[in-house]
């Protein structure tokens, strides 16, 4: 409950407890002031004070006795209080007053909705005598203006009920939709915290696999070129050749390194550092086709653009994984290297005539641990790209990238 709930409900709580006392004195002056109108007998008068005097017994024995709801006792005091009350109004009708207080506190003293209806018939009774000025009513003109006020006091009173509930109805649909939404904003809260750590943990697991990529793609692949150069050297009895081979492997170890480097950094090629995607591509396959000794080619279609580097730096790294799965396990003589800009997409094609394979008999992941075509497929689809794979034994094999045209800012 809130700090205005809390409010209200204090008000309310103490309107019930002195409406009585504040209707019995209201009905007290007023009847004083007409004593020598309405009731001028000693004996009247010394019966009115005794009922007061009763009355306000009644009231300090009552109390704040309300809070249990209905009960035997709460509709014993309700009947003395009216009896006192009716009584009172036979004295002088402005006591009617008092008698009115049923109105207010029937629901809280008076248990069932039919009781409850019979109570408020009997306080209308006092009230409309005393609208006819007084109880007992003389003559048939006065019986007949008693009954109507009777029945107007039980319209209203019936309207008014009917009202009141109708408003009370609404306001306990109104805290069942408040209590409903405050609910739904808790568990959409929960929801979005659940959300949240999950969307985070996503996001780890997204980048510890693509810093196990850059691995794989630089200081993997660069290890592995430096061993088949020093492999080379190894068998080779010629000075001249040996010497080739260790250069080879220098500029191997001096370019794996400044990529591992530039791959904490920023996860970024080098390549991109200081060349647009096209030239990249272009030195990536020259340097692949020096160190292998296969003929390779690059082919460039469209309009280069400036690429965004998450998008650029996919499709270099795409490229470089290709070329490293032909110089392991294709046998090719030539491949071809082709980067086609359209009108909202990016295509990357790499194409060689080695011994091909059987995809459908391709594992997920190669025995030695590396990422091969599964790695190139997750990078593609992590930029909302796709790749496809065409082979067939003997004939080749073609890898194929498509990804979305992303520009630069």
């Amino acid at each position: 409950m809130t700090t205005a709930d809390e409010d209200i409900d204090r008000r309310q709580q103490a309107f019930r407890r002195w409406q009585p006392y504040g209707l019995l004195v209201i009905g007290t002056l007023l009847s004083a002031a007409t004593v020598e109108l309405i009731m001028p007998t000693t004996a009247k008068q010394v019966t009115a004070a005794a009922l007061v005097v009763a009355a306000l017994v009644l009231q300090l024995w009552w109390g704040d006795r309300t809070e249990g709801g209905p009960s035997r006792l709460s509709v014993a005091y309700y009947v003395i209080r009216y009896a006192i009350g009716f009584a009172l109004t036979l004295v002088n009708p402005f006591f009617a007053f008092y008698a009115v207080a049923g109105y207010f506190d029937a629901e809280e003293l008076i248990p069932g909705r039919r009781r409850r209806r019979v109570a408020l018939f009997a306080c209308s009774i006092p009230v409309a005598g005393a609208q006819t000025s007084g109880i007992p009513v003389d003559g048939w003109t006065r019986w007949i203006v008693f009954v109507v006020l009777l029945v107007a006091n039980n319209v209203l009173l019936t309207l008014v009920t009917h009202l009141n509930q109708q408003e009370e109805q609404r306001s306990r649909d109104r805290a069942a939709t408040i209590l409903e939404l405050q609910q739904a904003h808790d568990e959409n809260a929960a929801l979005q915290a659940q959300l949240l750590v999950q969307a985070r943990e996503a996001g780890i697991a997204d980048e510890r696999r693509r810093l196990a990529a850059e691995i794989h793609d630089t200081i993997a692949q660069g290890l592995t070129g430096i061993i088949a150069q020093l492999q080379v050297v190894a068998s080779t009895s010629d000075p001249a050749t040996a010497e080739e081979h260790v250069s080879r492997a220098t500029d191997l170890a001096r370019h794996s390194l400044g990529e591992a480097r530039r791959s904490v950094q920023n996860l970024a090629p080098v390549g991109l550092s200081y060349d647009g995607l096209p030239e990249a591509l272009q030195k990536t396959v020259g340097q692949w086709a020096e160190r292998t000794g296969v003929r390779a080619e690059f082919t460039l279609t469209g309009t280069s653009q400036h690429l965004h580097g998450e998008v650029s730096a996919t499709i270099l790294r795409v490229t470089q994984e290709a070329l490293a799965n032909v110089a392991k396990h294709a046998s090719a003589a030539r491949v071809g290297v082709t980067l086609s800009f359209l009108d909202d997409e990016v295509t990357l094609d790499i194409r060689d005539d080695g011994k091909g394979f059987d995809p459908m008999t391709l594992p997920q992941r190669s025995g030695t641990g590396g990422f091969g075509l599964d790695g190139m497929r997750a990078r593609a689809e992590r930029i909302a790209g796709s790749l496809t794979v065409e082979s067939e034994p003997d004939s080749g094999t073609a890898v194929s990238a498509r990804v979305p045209l992303v520009l630069h800012g």
